[in-house]
């Protein structure tokens, strides 16, 4: 299995890294607390402090086997593309491609791809009401003038 630590770059103030393309995520896969493949977490490679990020495919008509729920965290689902079904506390909700569902701590989730496609959805975790404003609230303008590099001289950055 790849390990995205070999593609991160990090910077005074940044921490930026390649995934690749969303039809490999199945050469990522966890272990604890269970074993699943397609399923990428991105919190120490990047270094974040306040919110747990994964890219997850589910392959076709495959299901998470089991239900859960969290103790603090609340969780935000986005759906890129695929179709499945998603559970709450015994509600089922039809996903596809742009559904986004947010669950807090005491939901009660499981989802599955009962589709013939892959489900890849980005799964963002972070403590519920830890926020105090949004995140147009929180920005501050900085006087600093725009200026890109050129991409004749080859100074642009990449991975």
């Amino acid at each position: 299995m790849r390990q995205l630590s070999d593609r991160v770059r990090e910077g005074k103030n940044f921490s930026a890294a390649q995934v690749g393309e969303w039809k490999g995520l199945l050469q990522y896969q966890i272990t604890k607390p269970v074993k699943a493949q397609g399923k990428l977490f991105i919190k120490e490679e990047l270094n974040c402090t306040g919110m747990e990020v994964s890219f997850n495919v589910l392959p076709p008509r495959k299901e998470v086997p089991f239900h859960h729920k969290h103790q603090e965290n609340e969780e935000l689902y986005i759906f890129f593309k695929g179709t499945g079904q998603f559970q709450i506390d015994g509600e089922v909700i039809e996903i596809r491609e742009g559904t986004v569902i947010r669950v807090a701590p005491d939901g009660v989730r499981t989802w599955r791809n009962h589709s013939k496609e892959d489900l890849f959805f980005i799964v963002i975790q972070a403590k519920e009401h830890s926020l105090p404003t949004s995140g147009i609230e929180d920005a501050i303008g900085v006087d600093q003038p725009v200026n890109w590099p050129s991409e004749e001289n080859g100074t642009l950055n990449q991975f």
